[in-house]
This record gives C-alpha cells, structure tokens and sequence, in this order.
C-alpha cells in the first residue's frame, strides 16, 4: 500500500456532500471525417486499450487498521468500466447552455470511495457535431501538473492512434492479516513522524533565512504586505451541493500581446481581466465593495521533469483592483501587488508543511469539515480572499483522442466554504479557456459573469493593441 501524504489526504478530510474535492475538465472534439455511429462505443474500445497507462486509475483507497493515519492507494482489480465511462445525449437542440448546465450537474456528484476516484462521461447530440468528455477525478489522487500523465495516456499528436504496449500480467499478492496490517500501520505511522521530524529539524535553518529575508524589506519598506483581508461579497459563503457552471474562450496570443506590450506579466493580464468583470458584475448589482476584490491564486511547486501523481501546490493572495474603473490603471496595481504576494509567498512557503501525522486524522478531520459547514461559520467569518483564480498552460500543439482533434479543452474546478466561485483558465492551441465552476445560490448567473470576463478582456485589449498589433497576434 501506498500511503498518501498529508496534503493528498487533506482533500479527502476536506470532502462533505455538499463540497466535493474532484477536478474536472470539459474537452470539445471534432469527430473524425466521415465517422458515423455511437461516439461513446468507439471511445470506450479506444479508452479500455490506454487505461492501464494512468497508474492511478487502476488503485483505490485502502483505510489503515482503526484509522490511525492517512489511507493508502492499494490494487482495485478489475475496473467497473459501466461507471468509470457513461453516455449522455443532450436533448434537442444541444446548445452549449445545455452542455454547461449538464457539467454543472455532473460536477456536484461525489465519486465513490469504493471504487478508483474518477469517472469519464462522453457527451453527444451538440448542434455543432462536436462531441463532449466531461472527466473528473479526485483531487486527493492528481494535480494540474501530475495531470501531464493522463495527457500522455490519452491523446495523440496525429489523427491516426498510435500503438500502446498492452498492460503488463499481474502478479497476485498475499494480503496481509489484520494483525499484519496493524503492525505495518504502526510501523508507518511511527516512521511518518520521524521522517516528518526530521525533515522539519532540517528545514528549521532554511526558514528562518527565507522569514529573515522577508522581514529586511519589509523593515526597510521596501516591501509591502499583501491585503491580508478581502471585503465580504455575496461570494464568501456556506456553498451547498448544487452547480452552476460557465465556459468562454479568448485568444492567448493577444492575452500575450497585452502582457508585453505593457511590460506586465500574463498572470497580471489575467487577473486585471478577472477584476474588470468583477468589478461591472458587483457595480450592476450596487453590491461593489469599496476595497478591491481579492483572489487566492494557487501555486505549483512541482520541479521541472516531476511527473509524480500527487499534489505539489501553494498559494498565495492577489489583488484584484476593483476599486480602480480605469483598466490601465487595474493592470498596473495588479502587477504591482501581485509581485508583492509573490515575494511574500516565496519567502514562506517552505514554512508550510505538504506531508503531516495525525493519530486518527481520517475520522477526526472531516468530523471538524463536517462541523463547520453545517454550522456555516463561513457565512460570518473574515475571508482572506473573494474568488479563487487558477491559471493552467496547457499543450501548444494539436491532440488527438480516438481519432477526434481536441479543439476546446475547458477547465472545471472547485469552490469551497467561503470562496464559493472558481475561475480557472486553460490555453491551447492559441486560445485561453474560461471555465468558472461556483455554488449555484452564490452565483446563479455564471454564463453572466463569462460574458463579462470577455468584455472586460476586450476592452483591455482595444486599449492596448493597435490593430495591426491584434491582427498579428
């Protein structure tokens, strides 16, 4: 058994009926010319012939003895293809609307413990012809980055498939008895927090030069804090199950061409947008806060080459600028503010732990996630941020899956307790995809607030780039 670390079973903890921990993706295909028939039949004989390749999907969580310590990842055998891989079609005349709303459907439904963490739906009956997979899997198993892995797996560079090394015999292992297994646990769980405690010993010289290179400039003035409380919205609640769920496209290259063109960096162009829209959806709600909006940013920490399937993230704060109407003038606080979150968060990072023990955390954790939603403090409570904005690069080049060119990939992430709207943003192939996943009461109108993210990228860009400018880009 694999164990997972502290972080990968924190979103397990962290996971309650109304707050599923999963990430997901919304990835639009053109079918190959001249198919006809059930695209769903053909991508399933495609998809059971690579399936062995994504390692994690062929494991399942295996709880230690009386649950001492974090669970582990164990063999499942054979998979129950029948609910790993659905069908849907969409009714006449399959809109994009309809496309979105089933995602938003889909997205609230918890996956089953019992079985590997994910589950593929392929989606048919789009006016355009396309074809739609909504594929989901737990946070608690996979990142945007160990994410790669499933990329490999599952698509190709050219129309025509290319040919996979067939999965390897298994060989049957003897279980270990019960008394075997609590051994075993109490053996990890003792290794665990010695391993941890050293490590921390270790880290100790680090992290005080890290806060001490903090608190120089910061004692100098020469660095700022970054705003450490964000105004309460009608965001910064208590979520329940139901989703609602938007996806819009922008071009990359001119999101790039703003970015150089003023001298700031992609991110900041993405967050200034993000404010833009915010800022007209709060003032045609007359709910504008008078201190600006402020999004919680997450960061990867994975090396380059790392392709472990697990999660390496961080985080930090951003302000949003919405007290500013002049969108120059937003980019240019945006890009200020956002390097001083980043210094901030650089010089404490390695101060948070990824890895921890706890004598029965996977029975007392969740029954404290548990305790808060159904108290929903988060109703009451200070926020430290409004929205949660994650930008994710994506392959430059075309893929392919089952013969079908991928032409839209749109991400579909995770609100939670207190920040009850997500925009994450994906490029390929030049273009930047808007997904904003949010609890439906909080933010019943996501199509909305996606209009508005394009509007508020469009008059970025008319201010910025001339039009040769934008034609080249």
């Amino acid at each position: 058994m694999k164990q997972l670390s502290g972080l990968d079973a924190s979103f397990l903890y962290l996971e309650t009926e109304q707050s599923p921990m999963h990430v997901a993706g919304l990835t639009l295909y053109d079918k190959p010319v001249g198919f006809k028939g059930s695209f769903y039949k053909h991508f399933r004989t495609f998809f059971e012939g690579r399936v062995h390749l994504i390692k994690v999907f062929g494991k399942k969580l295996a709880k230690t003895v009386m649950q001492m310590d974090h669970p582990g990842w164990v063999d499942a055998g054979d998979l129950d293809m029948d609910y790993h891989l659905q069908s849907i079609k969409l009714p006449k005349p399959g809109t994009m609307k309809q496309l979105e709303d089933t995602v938003a459907e889909l997205h609230a439904d918890l996956l089953d413990r019992k079985k590997p963490l994910w589950q593929f739906h392929v989606i048919e009956g789009l006016q355009s012809g396309q074809v739609a997979l909504y594929s989901k899997v737990h946070h608690a198993a996979i990142d945007g980055g160990a994410g790669v892995e499933i990329t490999k797996a599952l698509y190709d560079l050219t129309p025509e498939p290319r040919e996979v090394r067939p999965p390897e015999p298994k060989v049957e292992e003897r279980k270990p008895t019960t008394p075997e297994r609590a051994i075993l646990n109490l053996h990890d769980l003792a290794t665990n927090a010695m391993r941890q405690q050293l490590a921390a010993i270790e880290a100790v010289p680090k992290v005080m030069g890290q806060m001490t290179n903090l608190l120089t400039p910061l004692l100098n003035g020469a660095l700022g804090l970054p705003q450490l409380v964000a105004p309460k919205t009608a965001f910064n609640v208590s979520i329940d199950k139901k989703r609602s769920y938007a996806a819009r496209t922008v071009s990359a290259l001119e999101m790039k061409a703003i970015s150089k063109a003023t001298g700031t960096k992609l991110n900041d162009v993405v967050m200034a947008v993000c404010g833009g829209a915010l800022r007209t959806y709060f003032q045609e709600k007359r709910a504008l806060p008078d201190a600006a909006l402020v999004a919680f940013v997450p960061i990867s920490t994975r090396e380059a080459g790392d392709s472990a399937q697990n999660n390496q993230v961080f985080g930090m704060t951003c302000s949003l600028a919405t007290n500013y109407g002049d969108p120059l003038k937003r980019l240019k606080i945006v890009a200020r503010d956002s390097g001083t979150s980043k210094a901030f968060a650089g010089s404490v990072k390695d101060a948070a732990p990824t890895d921890f023990t706890m004598l029965g955390a996977p029975w007392f954790l969740p029954g404290l996630v548990q305790m808060y939603q159904t108290s929903r403090l988060a109703d009451t409570l200070p926020n430290v941020a409004n929205v949660t904005i994650s930008n994710v690069p994506g392959p430059p080049v075309p893929l392919f899956c089952a013969g079908a060119q991928v032409t839209d990939l749109y991400p579909v992430s995770i609100p939670a307790n207190g920040v009850a709207v997500n925009i994450t943003l994906q490029t390929y192939m030049g273009k930047l995809h808007f997904g904003i996943t949010a609890d439906h009461k909080a933010l019943p109108d996501a199509d909305y607030l996606c209009d508005l993210l394009v509007s508020s990228f469009e008059e970025l860009r008319d201010l910025v780039l001339t039009d040769d400018a934008a034609e080249t880009a």
